[in-house]
């Protein structure tokens, strides 16, 4: 026998060289995988062999190989082992982990790892029942030294992390040990407090052997950190806090502050009665608190990994104290403000000055809850500390510390937390809005404070000479760059300001607002001059942020606007004929914004100013000044916005009139008529037939000018103004109003041809019109390049990009031509239906022209062109939805139904088709991967866009499908109806409800986790419940039954999907079962079922005398019916099973088990117990 296992070792030691070995080839570590795992799985040398292999004589390589044989034969033979190969292996382990080690600064982590893990899996097996003295003799094992005493610390946490955390036991062996744990762990706590006390005292007292002591007590702290996560909060908080006061000490060690603060982290997070958590308070104290100030305050240094760390975890634990502080102030549990809350907040606030970007951020969350709080925000030293964070506000808001770059502290910090500029980017934006949010409940708290510290700090901006830095623009001498000295610090004075004034006025009243000082400020900027376009956007969203205080004085408004129009025409003065930067355009683009803004929120203010505005338009128009369609539009729309001041239907409809002579006149001309009806005269018109063309722009004015007008016209939203005004036109039988729109006599006069270039636009995928692109604009059709990497996820280079002249292709200014047209056409209609409401309902043959048009030629259409449509019609212009939501009952028949029925009917077919294409992709893939292998770069980024343009096509439809239902379901609850039969609505409504049932159904089979849980919790069951009372088809209930198993099987590897999938499949048996029996034959198809307990589950559900079950009983019970249909992640479908027995329960009536009473003996009793002779 010993021959055979020193030679069997021989031969495992050389496999596990040739498998380590670098230089090894492929097919040697193969073979010699191959043989390492067949020993494990069949051999019966298995325990001498690993034995002998984790001797501490062997490299630790080989001894690791050993002990992962030991730890496979416990996982997966030790149900088939015999009771003193048990014990055997059992005192083994025990010799292993007395003297089976080296010292504890010399021995390997892996290996003290993987000895842990034997012991652990054999008490997940055993204890308590058949090893009842396990933590007495793991107590007993750390009086032998610091290498035990380390091991057990690693044990006890693994256990915890198996049991409680991650839950890798059968139910009752995980609530058997839980519950052994949680009734010794006073004993436990004070077992490990004992160690980490004595370990701290001996670290701090000895020359020699205190890295020993140091490596223990950071064992002892990381249990601990497993422990304090789940025990009752009594253990944390005993002695007075006992616990965390010596957590707090530790935070001056540095070999140990790291750990202890993790563990103090996750204290403070602990959730709970708040009467549980009140001690946590006395971390207030004058001891703790000093500590914690006195390691906040000398965070800032060097950039050392483990120090960086240990700030990181300090900082959250501030946060999370502060978490605590503002759950107990001003509760029920009567907890005074503390006497040290000002030196707890200059402890926080070292963190908000620190230098690390990513630390100023941790604090923002706790900032902001502390200035919202009903008490502590009026609290005197929180009124003080706002006003620092205000002024250390100044400092954060300024976007720096970027990695690429070395003229910031924050630099260094930066290229630990992020990978690139990019990314730091991202971080910064969203770490500003977080600031933004912060600081609007800050001044809500010190307002008037607030408004001086931002006016000083424009009065210097506007008075400092610009400093381009090192980072001048490339386009114009003179000119910043987004990274500029000046423009980083006017953009983040712009942001504080934006913030400041937005408060003041909610939180100020009117006569004690600062108007005087405001309007100085305002006349400041608008006196202020610069041709530099990233300074002058910043200067355009401060008389933004001013303008609510300018309504105080009306004088002002012309200067306003007259600062604003000279923005419109912003150019930087070098030749006219070059392109613009995106600066420059964005300059202009903002100053439209802010105008239309203006006009929108105060348009009462602004009326007084209309005959200027107006005539400074027609002179711009008419000035041949250079204006894009969408600065032209842009102004229609602010003077439309004015117009409904007017509050008289028939002034506005003249003046609506008069502006859209021109484009009414264009777009109705015979000329045009023929263009948009007409697909080859279209190509020609626009020139794509062509190689070399100018583009013709006619339409894109035509299309911005009409979306305005349509999207701005409205009537007052007082009644009896709109009555005054001759808005009203009528009542419903219900008694609400009905209202007539100032340029619903325009859109009727505009639609039929907006409907022909919908329909033509659709028509342009025909192959034979695709046929008649010229070879410039063959790709015309195709998906832009900025629209694929937002589809893709992939980020644009935001640093550089405002220097660079815009200039576009030919095939990209026609593939932006046709995208914003095609957008631009429906959201026109959505507009028109949220604007005209009843008007636009009452349009003749209206579905047959929206049928006609906009769901022709869908074949051809392509993905990304179908996605906008979907999009834009439910989301930003909500047509569809708003019909759904809001027509009236009268118009469902000849208005909804004819839209929504095809639309769901053609979506589900289309949809159904594209994800077969993906699975059958997917599949092929997996049968051939040395093709994808050579499979070229861009054959594969096509095919993650089109999978990806699929998925997100799908969501849309299934976001319009939960709007349509959830409405639906509101609509039938109004009326107290259960069905669409019910409801007396004809055949056509009940097809649409059937179309929705089938798509929502067939789309869990589709492999987007996302949109199976949606569709499974929001629209399933809320549609399929109106109908369950009716008679239906015995295929249908069937079908519907075996969708939701088939989703079960595609997406079952995802907890969330499986949980909502599994409730959607009980709550259809339950309440179909006892009509449809063929429901049982589907489950008796489920692979592995117990048709005994299933024949259990269908007595309790059918008869009415037989005892039921809680839902949470009913619904375990159901699940384990249903398992064998739960697919599984590839990486879980070909794992070795791991089975843990059950063993007698110790708190409850133990009820015989079938498998232990018929194949093991009963006497384990006496496994591992002291008095057993063979120990």
């Amino acid at each position: 026998m010993a021959d055979q296992v020193a030679a069997m070792c021989d031969q495992l030691v050389k496999a596990v060289n040739v498998i380590m070995d670098a230089e090894t080839s492929q097919i040697y570590r193969l073979e010699a995988l191959k043989f390492c795992e067949e020993f494990k799985e069949t051999s019966s040398l298995c325990v001498p062999c690993g034995l002998q292999l984790a001797d501490k004589a062997q490299p630790a390589v080989v001894r690791h190989f050993g002990l992962q044989i030991l730890e496979h034969i416990i996982k997966f033979r030790w149900n088939d082992m015999q009771q003193q190969e048990k014990v055997h292996l059992k005192e083994c382990a025990m010799q292993l982990l007395s003297n089976g080690t080296h010292s504890i600064l010399d021995e390997e982590s892996h290996i003290k790892d993987a000895l842990s893990r034997i012991v652990v899996e054999m008490i997940k097996r055993e204890w308590p029942q058949h090893w009842p003295d396990m933590l007495k003799e793991m107590e007993t094992l750390t009086s032998q030294g610091e290498a035990q005493t380390e091991l057990v610390m690693l044990i006890l946490l693994r256990l915890a992390e198996d049991v409680i955390t991650f839950q890798t036991l059968p139910t009752q062996r995980r609530r058997d040990i839980q519950q052994t744990l949680t009734q010794n762990m006073e004993s436990i706590f004070t077992f490990m407090m004992g160690i980490l006390q004595i370990n701290v005292e001996d670290y701090r007292k000895l020359v020699s052997g205190m890295r020993a002591h140091c490596r223990v007590a950071v064992a002892t702290l990381n249990t601990l950190a497993g422990y304090i996560d789940w025990v009752a909060l009594v253990y944390i908080t005993s002695g007075n806090c006992h616990l965390l006061e010596i957590l707090c000490l530790l935070l001056s060690e540095p070999e140990l502050q790291l750990e202890a603060a993790e563990c103090l982290l996750i204290a403070m997070s602990r959730k709970g009665k708040l009467e549980e958590r009140k001690p946590f308070m006395l971390l207030f104290d004058d001891v703790a608190i000093q500590y914690i100030l006195s390691a906040a305050q000398t965070a800032d240094g060097l950039v050392v990994e483990r120090r960086y760390i240990f700030l990181k975890r300090l900082c959250q634990v501030l946060c999370a104290l502060g978490g605590q502080l503002c759950s107990l102030v001003g509760s029920d549990v009567e907890v005074e403000v503390p006497a040290n809350l000002s030196k707890y907040m200059e402890a926080l606030l070292a963190f908000t000055t620190h230098s690390s970007q990513f630390l100023k951020s941790s604090t923002m969350a706790t900032w902001g809850a502390l200035f919202r709080h009903e008490a502590l925000s009026k609290d005197a030293a929180v009124v003080k500390m706002a006003v620092k964070f205000l002024r250390a506000s100044m400092t954060n808001l300024v976007k720096a510390g970027f990695p690429s770059r070395d003229n910031n502290p924050s630099c260094e910090y930066s290229r630990v937390d992020f990978d690139s500029d990019e990314d730091f980017n991202s971080f910064f934006n969203s770490f500003r809005a977080q600031q933004g949010e912060v600081l609007r409940s800050t001044c809500r708290i010190v307002p008037l404070e607030a408004f001086r510290i931002g006016a000083e700090w424009l009065q210097y901006q506007i008075t400092s000479p610009i400093d381009t830095g090192d980072n001048a623009s490339k386009t114009a001498e003179g000119l910043c760059s987004l990274l500029s000295p000046s423009v980083v610090q006017w953009d983040a004075m712009t942001v504080f300001m934006e913030c400041m004034v937005s408060q003041i006025i909610k939180s100020v009243d009117e006569e004690k607002l600062p108007i005087d000082q405001s309007m100085e400020l305002l006349q400041a900027v608008l006196n202020y001059e610069t041709r530099d376009p990233l300074i002058l956007s910043c200067v355009l969203t401060n008389v933004s942020a001013l303008f609510p205080l300018a309504i105080h004085r009306p004088h002002f408004l012309p200067q306003v606007l007259i600062k604003l129009f000279k923005a419109v025409t912003f150019e930087i003065d070098h030749e006219p004929k070059a392109p613009w930067t995106r600066a420059v355009k964005n300059v202009r683009r903002h100053a439209c914004s802010s105008i239309i803004k203006i006009c929108r929120d105060y348009p009462q203010y602004m009326l007084p100013c209309f005959e200027m505005f107006y005539n400074h338009v027609k002179e711009l128009f008419s000035s041949g000044v250079a204006l894009t369609h969408m600065e032209k539009c842009a102004l229609m729309e602010a003077l439309v916005l004015i117009s409904n001041q007017f509050k008289d239907y028939e002034k506005q409809k003249a003046f609506v009139d008069e502006l859209m002579a021109s484009v009414v006149a264009e777009w109705t001309s015979n000329e045009i008529r023929h263009v948009l009806w007409n697909p080859d005269t279209f190509l020609s018109f626009i020139g794509a037939d062509k190689v070399v063309t100018e583009q013709n722009e006619d339409l894109s004015f035509c299309l911005y000018a009409i979306l305005a007008v349509v999207k701005r016209a409205h009537w007052p939203a007082d009644l009896e103004e709109a009555k005054a005004g001759g808005f009203v036109v009528g009542y419903t039988p219900a008694g609400a109003p009905t209202y007539r729109n100032p340029c619903t006599a325009q859109f009727r006069i505009l639609l039929p041809n907006l409907l022909a270039l919908i329909r033509t636009h659709n028509s342009l995928f025909l192959p034979e019109n695709m046929a008649r692109l010229s070879e410039t604009f063959s790709r015309a059709h195709e998906i832009m390049d900025s629209e694929k990497k937002v589809v893709l996820g992939l980020s644009h280079h935001l640093l550089d990009i405002y220097d660079s002249p815009v200039c576009k292709t030919t095939i990209e200014r026609m593939q932006g031509f046709f995208c914003t047209l095609y957008d631009n056409c429906y959201q026109i209609l959505g507009s028109a239906g949220v604007s005209l409401q009843q008007e636009f309902y009452n349009i003749d043959k209206l579905a047959e022209g929206i049928a006609g048009s906009a769901f022709v030629s869908l074949d051809h259409v392509p993905d990304h062109r179908l996605r906008p449509m979907i999009h834009i019609l439910i989301s930003s212009f909500p047509l569809l939805l708003h019909l759904v939501l809001s027509c009236p009952q009268e118009y469902y028949e000849s208005l909804l139904c004819p839209l929504l029925g095809p639309l769901f009917g053609y979506m589900l077919q289309r949809l159904n088709m594209r994800w077969q294409v993906i699975n059958q992709r997917t599949s092929i893939n997996g049968e051939h991967e040395e093709e994808e292998l050579v499979c070229q770069e861009t054959q594969v980024t096509q095919e993650m866009l089109e999978e990806q343009v699929v998925r997100l096509l799908t969501r849309e439809v299934l976001e319009l499908l939960i709007s349509v239902s959830c409405s639906a379901h509101r609509g039938a609850d109004r009326a107290g109806e259960m069905s669409p039969e019910a409801r007396g609505r004809p055949k056509t409504h009940h097809n649409l409800y059937m179309s929705l049932l089938t798509l929502s159904f067939t789309s869990l089979s589709w492999k987007d986790a996302t949109n199976c849980h949606r569709t499974a919790s929001l629209v399933c069951w809320t549609l399929l419940r109106q109908v369950v009372a009716g008679n239906l088809l015995t295929e249908a209930v069937t079908w519907f039954f075996t969708s939701v198993l088939r989703g079960l099987q595609v997406h079952g590897q995802h907890e969330v999907c499986s949980s909502t999938l599994s409730q959607l499949a009980m709550l259809i048996y339950e309440n179909l079962r006892p009509r449809y029996m063929e429901l049982r034959g589907v489950m008796t198809q489920i692979p592995n079922i117990n048709l005994e307990a299933l024949d259990q589950y269908d007595h309790r559900l059918m008869d009415p005398s037989a005892q039921k079950f809680g839902e949470k009983k009913r619904k375990d019970q159901f699940r384990k019916l249903i398992a064998g249909t739960v697919g599984k992640a590839l990486c879980q479908q070909f794992r070795k099973e791991v089975h843990i027995r059950n063993l007698p329960s110790l708190f409850k009536k133990p009820k015989p088990d079938k498998d232990i009473m018929n194949n093991e003996p009963l006497g384990l009793a006496a496994l591992f117990s002291p008095k057993n002779d063979a120990l």
